[in-house]
């Protein structure tokens, strides 16, 4: 449509669809099969989102465009454990041709989407429809399958799809100009999300809308272009014969437009335009050069260069008509999104130059990662009348909701021995292979797709087990995972990732500068150098983790069969980012070591260290006695030096360092700490400020003044935590400071878990007072309290332990994310004034160069000679000990 819709308000008294999204995530797999995820992609479904918590949905959500259909579907995992009355479960996003919309009916009859779960007589589920082949192909979903469409507005679904990707995704956001792709922030940190709004959005479908979104509730139709991704694409099959959209643009990958467009170096000798700025290679007539040769047909011009000119006519002209609006509108910001896009470089380069052009370098155009699905998705979080849901709403315009969601790039593999059937239950597949076997097979269909392998007869087969082939090597177009890209190693390669919901997450509160915090102190998508030498270390340590892994899953074929599962995908994704540093969005090394624990967990290595800690924790115990024995014989002074010597010489305990490994394989590690603190570099360390510490903490004794509450980040299970971390916690409680211990949520490498942890400290109860003292206090406090308590005044009357506790840090890996870490801990941080953060991973890989509203105290022993380097000028087994005052 053409006319200017007005402005809307998005909450004009409707009901709200609850849509439960606790601990929810966006699944890499179609549903069925898990998928690889180092190959191109052109076919298929997008990634689903998992609802682990949300009741049966009875409706689907289409978005029906004049070129492509868009279907979001919600279905149940009857295998989870149901909690109540919800059900675990996840959302689907799939894509059809239009031309083909019997392919989308069969595609509903197969996955039993007409029919309601309790198939309820004479009840169907709606079908919530937007795109103008809402109305046009009403009757057709009637007759075909018996459902009514309710018609959702298109630019509501558009907006409430776009405000909510671009307040919760991390780095949704990017430009792309000359070839470089940089991702910006659109954060929605203040409560007036003055750094989001307003902005254009510019929806390429096959016409095209501008729509100037001023927030959340309120969006205006303020133009648009019969000229889009329906004319690319019919002018497109006419004159270059391509049968769909996808092989039109890989078409046009290899196309020379200049072959076609008259260019401004035709007109001016090859020279530019300067006086109006005007490149040579800039474009002064579409198909323009065709007007040169008379005698030339349309066989005489090659379909590829066609291609490429069509794409760049289409893109410029909605670049300017975009820039104009943008002017009219006092616009700062303009972001493209549509299925014309699709990530395909030359269009969106196309895009960048006419906007920088027109705006003479003063805008940028802006693209997202999740572009083709926005109509749909925001279609589906509506109700009735088309309300977006209250809890979808109320999470994205949280200073919190950059905490909520965090998307993972791994698959979510079925349960062991199982598979999906097409109606969405688990099931034994009917080939009788079991999901490995079909999941390396995705692999080898993928190749072969992509042309970089044969196809074998037998892996013909659909992926669900049926023996029937189709047309297609045995592939419809929805039983592949896929982004929007193209097909081409030229591709942008925006890959879209599984979107883990979990509104128990919250940013860390004493982050000084929240807006600009970065987790990774390494940025290996930018420096080609870091990324080649870290994507080695790491797969150089497959097989290092190999024994340790298959051992914890007793040792057996199968666990070898998931192994190879597992170093497979990983490998898949190294290679992925090997090639294309960006694929992922901003992609650090932090993210990279956590991609590799969700890889392991994907294939059921839960804990391959679970044996190595119990041993060490263990050996540990047994000298923890004499050790504190010993600290307390020392005067102040000493004993303080003694204890950050104590923490640096246990943080060498890391499985997740090959140089670690090698040690270990020398002797116990009683002796290697022993060895540890005998061989620790004298200072002063590489990176010391251990002499302030030790002046704030003998000041503090002086004038009797206490920090109230210290958060200690700990790091490795055995002599790092319990000769490192504990007796400094304990030194702390009897200081009157109150301490929190926060460890891991999950596994990672050999990490102590918070779980864990509380289990030890049960133990080590038995041979410290101080300890068992404040366990019983912290105890006491947080069962009157309910959850965590505010720092506790001290008085004649306090009890005679301060309290100690024990939380989860919110993570999954080796570093430490303050963008998201638990509640108990965003509580446990109000009243805090010391945090000390331990460890390679937590202090040095992250967090580095981390301010925070308090004293930081930053603790770790360099276990790589590259790391080493790059961030001191140092060497292997160099300590840190970085005390930060709080300005």
């Amino acid at each position: 449509m053409s006319s200017n819709v007005g402005p809307m308000d998005l909450n004009a008294g409707r009901s709200p669809l609850y849509l439960d999204f606790t601990g929810a995530s966006i699944s890499r797999d179609s549903g069925e099969h898990p998928a690889p995820f180092n190959r191109s992609r052109t076919l298929g479904a997008a990634p689903s989102i998992v609802l682990p918590h949300q009741q049966y949905v009875n409706h689907f959500a289409v978005d029906i465009g004049g070129s492509l259909v868009k279907l979001v579907y919600f279905s149940q995992d009857d295998d989870q454990e149901s909690n109540g009355d919800s059900f675990g479960g996840r959302l689907h996003f799939v894509k059809f041709e239009s031309s083909r919309l019997p392919l989308l009916f069969d595609f509903i009859e197969k996955k039993e989407m007409h029919l309601l779960e309790d198939g309820v007589e004479g009840m169907k589920p709606v079908v919530k429809a937007t795109g103008g082949g809402a109305y046009k192909h009403a009757e057709e979903f009637q007759e075909r399958l018996g459902l009514e469409i309710e018609k959702i507005d298109e630019i509501e679904s558009l907006v409430t799809g776009a405000n909510f990707l671009l307040s919760v995704i991390e780095a949704e956001a990017f430009t792309f100009f000359k070839g470089k792709k940089e991702y910006i922030r659109t954060s929605n940190e203040s409560n007036d999300n003055s750094n989001l709004f307003p902005y254009l959005l510019v929806n390429i479908g096959s016409g095209v809308s501008l729509l100037k979104v001023d927030g959340y509730n309120q969006c205006e139709r303020v133009s648009g272009t019969s000229l889009g991704g329906g004319t690319f694409w019919g002018l497109g099959r006419l004159l270059t014969g391509c049968k769909t959209f996808d092989e039109l643009l890989e078409l046009s990958t290899k196309g020379d437009n200049s072959l076609v467009d008259m260019l401004v170096g035709d007109i001016y000798g090859g020279l530019d335009y300067e006086k109006i700025g005007l490149e040579a290679s800039t474009i002064a007539s579409s198909f323009g050069k065709i007007l040169t040769d008379n005698e030339k047909t349309l066989a005489d011009y090659r379909p590829a260069d066609i291609a490429l000119a069509l794409c760049r006519m289409i893109s410029y002209n909605i670049a300017q008509i975009a820039y104009l609006n943008a002017m009219r509108y006092n616009l700062k910001r303009i972001f493209f999104a549509g299925f014309f896009i699709r990530g395909h470089p030359f269009t969106m380069d196309t895009l960048s130059y006419a906007i920088d052009f027109w705006s003479k370098g003063e805008m940028n155009a802006l693209f997202l990662r999740h572009e083709g699905f926005l109509g749909a998705l925001g279609a589906f979080l509506t109700y009735e009348e088309g309300i977006p849901s209250s809890i979808n709403k109320s999470l994205a315009e949280s200073i919190d909701s950059r905490a909520n969601f965090v998307e993972r790039f791994t698959g979510n593999p079925p349960p062991k021995g199982k598979t999906a059937s097409p109606g969405g239950k688990a099931g034994a597949g009917k080939s009788g292979r079991d999901w490995v076997e079909k999941f390396i097979e995705v692999g080898k269909l993928s190749d072969a797709l992509t042309g970089q392998a044969q196809l074998s007869e037998s892996s013909a087969d659909t992926l669900d087990g049926n023996e029937e082939a189709s047309p297609n090597q045995g592939i419809s177009e929805y039983d592949l995972w896929g982004g929007e890209t193209c097909m081409s190693a030229s591709c942008s390669g925006l890959e879209v990732g599984v979107l883990h919901v979990d509104p128990s997450l919250n940013q860390f509160p004493l982050l000084s500068d929240a807006a600009s915090y970065e987790v990774s102190v390494v940025d290996i998508s930018k420096d080609e150098e870091q990324r080649s030498y870290w994507i080695g270390v790491l797969e150089n340590q497959l097989d290092v983790f190999a024994d340790k892994a298959i051992a914890s899953q007793g040792g057996t074929d199968e666990a070898r069969k998931n192994y190879d599962g597992f170093k497979w995908t990983f490998s898949s994704h190294l290679e992925k980012l090997r090639k294309e540093p960006h694929a992922y969005g901003k992609f650090g090394l932090c993210e990279l070591l956590e991609m590799r624990e969700e890889c392991l967990r994907d294939f059921g290595f839960k804990d391959s260290y679970l044996s190595n800690k119990e041993s060490e924790n263990a050996a540990a115990l047994k000298v923890l006695p004499d050790l504190l024995n010993e600290l307390d014989s020392l005067e102040e002074s000493k004993r303080l030096l003694a204890l950050i010597e104590g923490v640096l010489a246990g943080n060498i305990f890391d499985w997740g360092s090959i140089a670690c490994v090698e040690l270990y394989k020398n002797g116990t590690i009683l002796d290697i700490y022993k060895q540890a603190r005998s061989n620790l570099k004298s200072r002063p360390w590489r990176v010391d400020s251990f002499d302030v510490f030790r002046e704030e903490m003998l000041d503090r004794t002086t004038t009797h003044k206490r920090y109230r509450r210290a958060i200690l980040f700990v790091d490795n299970s055995g002599a790092d935590v319990l000769l490192g971390m504990l007796p400094l916690a304990r030194e702390l409680l009897t200081r009157g400071t109150e301490v929190v211990l926060a460890a891991n949520s999950l596994p990672a490498v050999n990490d102590i878990t918070a779980k864990e942890l509380r289990s030890l400290m049960q133990d080590v109860s038995k041979v410290c007072h101080i300890i068992r003292g404040g366990l019983e206090e912290g105890r006491r406090l947080y069962n009157q309290y309910k959850q965590m308590p505010d720092v506790q005044e001290i008085n004649p009357s306090s009890p005679p332990y301060t309290p100690l506790y024990i939380v989860e840090n919110g993570q999954g890996g080796p570093c430490l994310d303050m963008r998201r870490v638990s509640r108990q801990l965003a509580l446990a941080a109000k009243g805090a004034d010391l945090v000390v953060i331990e460890g390679m991973g937590r202090a040095i890989h992250s967090n580095y160069n981390t301010k925070l509203n308090c004293d930081t105290l930053k603790l770790a022993m360099v276990k790589n000679q590259v790391l080493a380097e790059t961030l001191f000028d140092g060497d292997i087994y160099d300590c840190v000990c970085l005390f930060e005052k709080c300005t």
